[in-house]
């Protein structure tokens, strides 16, 4: 049997950690689908690519209030797919063919195919070509992703449907789209249809869309989608069938009875599972959560010595920048096994490219009452900062909460232009144990550029200077 210094299971950010300090060690990495991942193939890079282009479409809804007249002339669907996928997949084939065939990965052996374990750091791979291949390592990195979760519904296997794997490979647009979920997919790529000239139809089981996020937020969200987009709340999607003509129908329940949805295509939209069932961890004593999730330490490791785990697999955040700063710890700890490091969670942010756009980093005001941290809270209205006019934007906002005793900014929440851009100076803030008070007095901030939006929401709280 082949023995390995280190396995890798995954090629997203675990392709990542191998380069020339592992030169000297016997490496195989195992991949089951696209080298890339998720992020490059799947995920968030086509997808932010599709927005930029829907916002660019969407332009012409709104100028008129600008005192300019614009006209959507068309979207050609073939010419955006391909543009994406034209840059998207030759990425793919060259990170494969550097780990097959660039000289500088002599030491290293891929593996297509899905791995399982079968004994105590013992892995069997089925390869692509039929074939099956038996080895063990004395460390594995678990970085195998996650995927769409497919809820029961009755007769959506036989009709046929979409989830992000595939819906940004349509061939041509449907008239009718419907999507089924609530969170931040969802949200995105009713975006991207809707900009496109698809009538989108949300069916979500929630009152309200993108419920995770702060409550304020998510109200608000969900008021500016319903003007929109075709927003089904509190339904649940009992039965889905696909006509002889090619028409879906589902059929959904909600409190005040049933109601039926005829669309053209169907996008399963309702969140993701971890792989680690795909892994066959027990053969190897891996502990795996209640949510499928791998159980790491500080350090990414497993309960099994020399068993490391990253992003989607483990990780509740299933964010790409999550899954590149645990690969960095990985590395470390790989290369450093007497001075390794941890994971720093504390402030993980993320965003929603929806229109409009939403970016959150620590807790919501509704997590900070249930934890009983005494805070403060404060909101900024786009509208009325000097920006916000030039953009006549009249539902953004900019929330920041900060602990009453200490200053210290614990939660920021926005929707509006540029949202991902405009929160990075809190996650900074909050990174460094800048308190919020100092961070609204003690810099410059540039007029009338859209950050005043947080600078005057910092200003709001009732702070006092530390000292």
């Amino acid at each position: 049997m082949t023995h390995y210094d280190l396995v890798i299971i995954g090629t997203g950010s675990g392709n990542t950690i191998v380069n020339r300090r592992f030169a000297g060690w016997k490496v195989a990495i195992v991949e089951r689908g696209t080298f890339g991942g998720t992020c490059l193939n799947v995920g968030c890079i086509p997808t932010k690519m599709f927005v930029h282009a829907a916002d660019v479409a969407a332009t012409p809804s709104v100028s008129s209030r600008f005192g300019v007249d614009e006209e959507l002339l068309g979207v050609r669907w073939a010419d955006v797919r391909d543009r994406i996928f034209g840059r998207i997949d030759p990425i793919a084939a060259g990170g494969s063919e550097y780990r097959h065939h660039n000289p500088d990965n002599a030491n290293v052996t891929v593996y297509d195919g899905t791995g399982r374990f079968t004994g105590d750091k013992e892995l069997t791979v089925d390869n692509q070509d039929g074939s099956t291949s038996v080895f063990s390592a004395d460390r594995f990195v678990l970085a195998s992703g996650s995927r769409p979760v497919i809820p029961p519904i009755p007769g959506l296997e036989e009709t046929g449907y979409h989830t992000s794997n595939t819906i940004m490979r349509l061939e041509q647009l449907p008239a009718r789209l419907a999507i089924i979920g609530s969170g931040f997919v969802a949200a995105e790529f009713a975006h991207v249809f809707a900009s496109f000239g698809v009538d989108v139809t949300i069916i979500a089981r929630s009152k309200a869309l993108l419920r995770h996020e702060d409550a304020e937020l998510a109200a608000q969200y969900t008021e500016i989608a319903q003007q929109k987009y075709d927003v089904r709340l509190n339904r649940e999607t009992i039965r889905v069938t696909r006509h002889d003509d090619g028409e879906i129908e589902l059929k959904m329940l909600h409190p005040d009875g049933a109601e039926e949805l005829i669309v053209d295509e169907l996008l399963v939209a309702v969140g993701r599972v971890p792989n680690s069932d795909l892994l066959n961890l027990d053969a190897t004593g891996v502990e795996v959560d209640g949510e499928g999730r791998i159980v790491v330490d500080k350090y990414q490791q497993t309960n099994v010595d020399g068993i490391y785990a990253l992003g989607d697999v483990t990780s509740p955040h299933q964010l790409k920048h999550v899954a590149n700063h645990e690969a960095r710890v990985v590395k470390h700890n790989l290369l450093n096994p007497d001075d390794r490091i941890a994971s720093d969670h504390r402030f993980v942010p993320h965003a929603v490219f929806s229109s409009p756009q939403i970016a959150s980093v620590g807790l919501t005001e509704e997590q900070a009452k249930e934890r009983g941290i005494p805070y403060v809270a404060a909101v900024q209205r786009y509208a009325d900062i000097a920006y916000g006019w030039a953009m006549e934007d009249t539902t953004g906002f900019a929330k920041v909460i900060a602990d009453a005793n200490t200053g210290q900014l614990i939660g920021c929440h926005i929707i509006g232009p540029q949202a991902p851009t405009v929160i990075q100076p809190v996650i900074q803030a909050m990174s460094f144990g800048l308190d919020a008070y100092a961070m609204a007095r003690e810099q410059y901030w540039i007029h009338p550029a859209m950050p005043e939006v947080l600078e005057n929401a910092l200003l709001k709280l009732e702070l006092h200077p530390k000292g």
